[in-house]
């Protein structure tokens, strides 16, 4: 059975660490594929750039792995607010098949009880928690991923400050050319 690690977010925009935990998931987990979902509509109301923008920049993001990882856009076409619990249904579903891991960071754990349907997600995605520098956790697996903040990224951005080694350069050119984040 295929064994596809799932790596959800906003991704407003994906950045260099999200990129290394596709590695992990990979390479250290040993996932076959990793699969970017980017967020449709953020559940908690979180303003995002339009969708077609960050499912392409995760695009960028995913060629440098050859074909192992790929961009999902199953939450667009799920409509309405994402929510992991339903995602994971439908990709269950759609490819009954394939055996998803959920990859996540070590600082979700702490806000578990907000998600919908936690128990059943952990049921349906197996974890793999990934150590999020000023999280540890016991279910982490080391190392901690890079100190790596989206929003710090967007404000560096509207300020016209580098984001050099904080994305991949064809991230950083594709938010330059089309003025997101400014």
């Amino acid at each position: 059975m295929t064994t596809v690690a799932l790596l959800g977010g906003s991704f407003n925009p994906p950045h260099i660490a999200h990129q290394m935990a596709c590695l992990v998931a990979l390479e250290a987990v040993g996932a076959d594929e990793v699969w970017m979902v980017p967020t449709y509509r953020h559940v908690f109301g979180k303003a995002l750039a339009p969708f077609s923008d960050r499912a392409a920049m995760c695009e960028l993001c995913v060629e440098v792995f050859g074909g192992r990882a790929s961009v999902c856009t199953v939450e667009a076409e799920l409509g309405g607010q994402s929510r992991t619990y339903d995602t994971l249904v439908a990709l269950k579903a759609r490819y009954p098949d394939r055996h998803f891991r959920l990859v996540i960071g070590s600082d979700i754990l702490a806000e578990t009880a907000r998600w919908h349907r936690w128990q059943d997600v952990e049921r349906l995605g197996d974890p793999i928690v990934l150590e999020r520098t000023g999280s540890p956790h016991a279910r982490a697996m080391p190392p901690p991923l890079p100190d790596v903040s989206a929003t710090a990224i967007r404000d560096a951005l509207r300020a016209g400050h580098s984001t050099a080694g904080l994305l991949a350069a064809r991230v950083d050119s594709y938010i330059r050319e089309r003025g997101l984040y400014a």
